[in-house]
Order: C-alpha cells, then structure tokens, then sequence
C-alpha cells in the first residue's frame, strides 16, 4: 500500500477556542482533500460501507474527489444521507466506516468524515427537482436526525412528509444539545433547509401528546407515524445535594447556550457563571458540557469513574478538551455535594474507584475503593450521566409496548407493538448517536413505504 500520510485537520487558534464558540475544526483545503481522497484504495468488497448505518457508497464519492469533482461526490452523498454536513463534523467514524478500512490495518484510516465534510461545504447547493406527490401522507414526530433522515428518505419517493417539533426550532440535539464549535447551527439551518426545498414540512411548536394525539394523526389521514422524540429528560444521582444552587444537568446547560444563546453577551437568557465547575460523565455530552464551561471562563474538572481507555467520547473530542485546558479526575464517583447555609454548592465529596471485571455490556465493572474518599472545591455542578424518555408523545393514546427502562420496543424495522407506528432513535435505545439515530430512521422509512405498498395493493 502507498505510504500517502493521512492530512492533518487544521484547527482554530488555541486561545480563540478557549474563549469563543467558532467551530474548532476549521475543514480540508481542496489541496488537502484531493490528497486524502487519494489515500483511498476502492477496494472490491467495499469493508468500510459496512461500518455506515445509513449505508453511504463510501469509495464512490471519494473517488470523485480524487479527481476533483466535488459536486458528483456530494450528489453520492445526498443518495444515502441528509446530514452529510452535519455527519462529517459529529458522527464516531472511527469506530464505524473508518474502523474496517483496510488502509487502519498497517496504519491511518483515510479520513472519510472529513471528506464528507468537506464535500458537503463546498459543493454547489444543488437544486432538486421535488419528486412527484403519491398523495400519501406521513407524519414524523421530532425533528432530530432520527426525524430528519426518515424524512429524507421518504421524501425521495414522492411521500407528503409532516415533521412536527415541540420546539421553537428544529433540529433537536443537533440544536439544543451539540455547542457551536462543533457543529455551527448554520449548517443544521442548511441541512434542513434542503429538506424543505424538497418538499417536507415542518410544524414547530407542536407537542404531540398535548396538542395532538398519535390517534388523531391517523385520523387525519397520515398513514403511517415514526416517532422520533429522542431522550431528553434528564438523569441524575440521587445523591446528597443535588438539590443546592449551582447543580445543573448538561441538558439544561448546553440547551441554554446553544438554543437560546445565553453565552451572548445581550442575551436575555441567564447563565451560570461558575468559577471552578465539576463536570460529572465522560461521553461527548459530558465533553461539550466542559467545554462550554471553559468558554464561559471557568476552571473544569471532568469526574469520571472509569479510566481514560473506557472513556465513552469520541477520541478526538477528550483530545480537544485537555489541549483546552481541561482536567479529568478518573477513576473517582461524586458520592455527595456539598453546600453553605445560602444553600450554595461548595464542593464534591468523591471517592476513589477500581476497575473490575468486565459487565453485562463488556466494560470493566467498578467498585469502590475502602476508605478513599476526597473532596473537591467547586461552586457548580453539571451532571452529564445520560438521558431518559418522554412518555409524551403517547398521551391520550393507545399506549406501545416498552422496555423496563422506558424504551420503545420495535422489530428490526423499526414497528412498534401497534400497526402503522414506527420509532427509532434515542426513545428505541436510549442516549447514542447522531448517526445511529439516522439509521433507524432510514431503515424505518423504507419499512414504512413497503409496509403501505402492500396495503395498498390488497385494497
């Protein structure tokens, strides 16, 4: 195999990202994306497509940046994704396409999220002709990227496409959840916006569950129903404190600053301002989280009960956080939080951990280490230890099937317990991905349209 070294992605200034929110990554020059698009092999069996849930013909479009024709490659993307902006800059590819690629035996993977980033930013936006209407309506609930990329699916084939968003804005996580140095909300403006020249509709501000029911949806007309309201209520746990001013969930946290703007200085939203933060995870929500504190001036400390290698966040995001200055207590558990008579955090008990045997999900248990307790002075909290479910969207309805965690339980096409409504995303399987999100929702629209062509067919 050639030698061809993997680019390196150039990157915002140090001091600017500790004090501002403009996107880290600063993207491939054309030299350099021609470059790496040249480190791919096009192998015969295609291994990397195999790491791709929404199955992107991976060769095909680095190929046409090889030869410099951006706006071919993009076209191959928009075949199989409706986020390839948003993909390039979010998804794990290191775990996923990136992971099979042959050239990751001997050496660095080519850089396929790149790629994909940079055909996305920089291919002209091509016009799409909307397909014609089959007159069959369908209706989406949520407007993250499990939303989204069921309704881009969808759309493709001449489906009357609803999203509806009890939200202000859509997006969902990809809005209110991911911080503006990884992924600009123009670029989630755009994707979305190429949804609606297409032909979906979105609805915001419609919390379905309370202003309208599933039922009632199907009442209307909508054949069928995919719910894709994700997973964002809060976890906490339940420890001694939790209760004091100055302990926040990262979903308030990060919703306040990058939905309503509070980090501007003439927001009318308030904001926290610690001066030595705590932030309790160690996924990417936990690294956005710290991050965003940072910008805000504040000293961070990420505590996490396992070590580095277990760490769940994308490599690239824990290397970005210590390069800005952040420090990670591993190996250690808040068991308390302490405050003063003003009812104030002040600190956090903590105490030391030891790895274990691996567990039911094949990572290393944790246990307590006797007699190791410490403490950490702080005066605010972020808990960052994952999300759960909504039961709202079934309000009023004739309930699904769930799990005991509060999971909507599908079949491998994304149905539920209940004919014509389809789910997937975080409200299938709790906190996970963007691009495993868009996924199911793909998957799920093509069961939906061969699902509706049978009935249409015995009718």
């Amino acid at each position: 195999m050639s030698e061809l070294k993997r680019q390196v992605m150039p990157l915002l200034d140090l001091k600017q990202r500790q004090t501002t929110y403009k996107e880290v990554a600063l993207g491939y020059t054309q030299e350099q994306a021609t470059s790496e698009a040249k480190r791919c092999l096009n192998c015969k069996h295609r291994p990397c497509m195999k790491g791709c849930p929404v199955e992107i013909e991976i060769p095909e479009f680095i190929g046409f940046l090889a030869n410099g024709d951006i706006d071919s490659a993009y076209g191959v993307l928009r075949r199989n994704t409706s986020l390839p902006a948003v993909c390039g800059r979010v998804c794990p590819q290191e775990s996923q396409c990136e992971k099979y690629c042959v050239r990751a035996i001997k050496g660095e993977s080519v850089a396929i999220g790149r790629l994909e980033r940079f055909a996305a930013d920089h291919a002209k936006q091509l016009d799409y002709q909307k397909v014609a209407s089959n007159g069959i309506e369908v209706a989406i609930i949520g407007s993250g990227p499990a939303g989204l990329a069921c309704a881009g699916e969808l759309i493709q084939y001449g489906y009357q496409v609803t999203v509806f968003e009890a939200l202000h804005a859509l997006g969902g996580v990809l809005t209110y959840g991911i911080p503006e140095f990884r992924l600009p909300k123009t670029i989630v403006d755009r994707e979305i916006e190429t949804l609606r020249q297409r032909g979906v509709n979105f609805v915001s501000n419609v919390v379905v569950g309370q202003s309208v029911t599933i039922d009632e949806l199907l009442e209307e007309g909508y054949q069928s129903v995919f719910v894709a309201s994700g997973a964002g209520l809060p976890r906490f746990m339940n420890i001694p404190g939790e209760n004091l001013l100055g302990v926040f969930s990262a979903n308030e946290y990060l919703t306040r600053i990058n939905l309503m703007k509070a980090y501007q200085p003439n927001s009318s939203t308030p904001l926290f301002a610690g001066k030595k933060m705590i932030v309790v995870g160690g996924g990417n929500v936990a690294m956005d989280a710290a991050r965003s504190a940072l910008r805000q001036g504040a000293e961070v400390t990420i505590v996490y009960r396992r070590s580095l290698i277990e760490l769940p966040a994308r490599a690239e995001e824990v290397e970005h956080a210590k390069e800005e200055g952040i420090r990670f207590e591993l190996l250690s558990n808040p068991i308390e939080i302490l405050g003063n008579q003003n009812k104030e955090v002040t600190g956090v008990r903590l105490v030391r951990m030891q790895l274990g045997e691996p567990d039911a999900s094949g990572r290393k248990s944790v246990t307590e280490i006797p007699d190791s307790r410490f403490e950490i002075a702080c005066d605010g909290v972020i808990m960052a230890i994952g999300t759960r479910l909504s039961d709202l969207a079934f309000a009023g309805s004739q309930s699904v099937e769930k799990e005991r965690w509060g999971g909507i339980i599908v079949d491998q096409d994304g149905l539920t317990s209940r004919e014509y409504i389809y789910a997937g995303g975080d409200v299938v399987t709790g906190s996970a991905t963007v691009i495993l999100a868009m996924g199911a929702g793909k998957a799920a629209a093509k069961a939906m349209m061969k699902k509706i062509s049978e009935l249409r067919k015995t009718r």
